[in-house]
């Protein structure tokens, strides 16, 4: 072998080398720091809230009239119809009135025969005078003709008091709106005999310019709402209430809280409270139902989402991130709730604090998180 081939053999075997050097660096696995388990992360700030409270209530009108007629008779007439409003005084029904006018004729005449009465019984008293003073009859007559003349007197006054009770009735055979409102369902037609004792009224008339919302709260929300609507804090019961209607929009004028029953329900352990709402388009009506809305506010509360939190027996928590990105699990004190988010209790959560807002059922203490925010990495290295 010449020194020209050996020299070519080396120079191969070098190559040889280096390109297995360079295979065997390439198949190395390549070493990637671990950046944690990637789960969604929150940062706690402080912001407005509100903690609801909600109750059944009932709608009432401001002034729910029975109607009723004072006199009985036959319903002769008829003058609204259902759900019309009218005006106070307005006629709503007539009853048969010729019974009440023949009785008040007969008063009349009583009262005409009693004036009659008292006009002899003077004019006795006024001839007898002077025959008492010329001591031509004896005392006693002038004291009974006096007497007579009293009696006379007096029974004037009662037929003048029986003519007055009969025009009483006369007037009560129209029956006329007592307050101005919205017309009810009627129970009685027009040729029914109507009595002062029926036991339904002939309908019910509804003043709802405002209405009453009428509901029940236990004995310890009571006292808690008591206490928080005098409070300076900044943990304040707002002296608004809100309705939610039946078809579950919340009504748009906002009412408040003006009288209680006064009184704890000693059955149910409730308290009923009423509260008051404008009512300008006449939009509700008595009947309707609703769900009072009561706010207490947070001006600068720690909100969490109800899915960071677990439950362990009757203790919640959350995993706080430390500032390596380790998990430490946390109890916490809830004080409400704001629509899906929990009220932290101050000393429990802070500003600025980290928390994991879902996958918890990976974590333990300790463990590293690579925190996301709408699905990007919030940390890469």
């Amino acid at each position: 072998m010449t020194p020209n081939h050996l020299s070519i053999m080396k120079t191969h075997t070098s190559y040889a080398l280096v390109l297995l050097s360079i295979l065997l660096w390439a198949c190395q696995p390549e070493v990637e720091e671990d950046n944690g388990i990637p789960l969604p992360v929150k940062t706690l700030v402080g912001q407005n809230a509100a903690n609801t409270f909600q109750y059944l209530g009932s709608v009432e009108g401001i002034e729910d009239v029975e109607i009723r007629p004072q006199v009985d008779g036959i319903l002769e007439e008829i003058y609204v119809d259902e759900g019309d409003f009218v005006n106070k005084g307005q006629p709503l029904f007539k009853i048969n009135a010729q019974p009440y006018i023949e009785d008040l004729k007969n008063a009349q005449a009583n009262v005409a025969l009693e004036r009659a009465k008292l006009r002899k019984a003077r004019t006795e008293l006024d001839r007898l005078q002077p025959l008492i003073d010329n001591e031509v009859i004896s005392e006693v007559q002038m004291k009974t003709a006096e007497a007579d003349y009293e009696i006379a007197q007096a029974s004037l006054e009662k037929a003048q008091a029986i003519e007055a009770n009969m025009q009483i009735k006369l007037g009560f055979t129209t029956i006329n709106a007592p307050v101005s409102g919205f017309i009810g369902r009627f129970t009685k037609s027009v040729g029914n005999v109507i009595k002062k004792t029926d036991s339904e009224p002939l309908t019910i008339l509804s003043n709802v310019s405002k209405i009453y919302v009428y509901f029940s709260m236990s004995e310890s929300d009571y006292l808690y709402y008591s206490r928080m609507k005098n409070d300076s804090s900044s943990k304040k019961m707002s002296p608004d209430v809100k309705l939610i209607l039946a078809d579950g929009y919340v009504y748009d004028h906002t009412g408040r809280i003006d009288a209680n029953s006064g009184q704890i329900n000693r059955n149910t352990g409730s308290i009923t409270l009423r509260a008051v709402f404008n009512n300008p388009d006449t939009l509700l009506r008595s009947g309707n139902t609703g769900k009072i809305l009561m706010e207490q506010i947070y001006p600068n509360a720690i909100l969490i989402p109800q899915s960071a939190a677990i439950s362990i027996q009757d203790k919640k928590f959350v995993f706080v991130l430390d500032s390596n990105n380790l998990t430490k699990r946390k109890e916490i004190q809830i004080e409400g709730r704001s629509g899906k988010d929990y009220i932290i209790a101050n000393n429990s959560l802070s500003e600025n604090d980290r928390i994991v807002i879902a996958g918890l059922n990976k974590l333990t203490d300790s463990v590293k998180v690579n925190p996301i925010k709408s699905g990007s990495l919030l940390t890469t290295n």
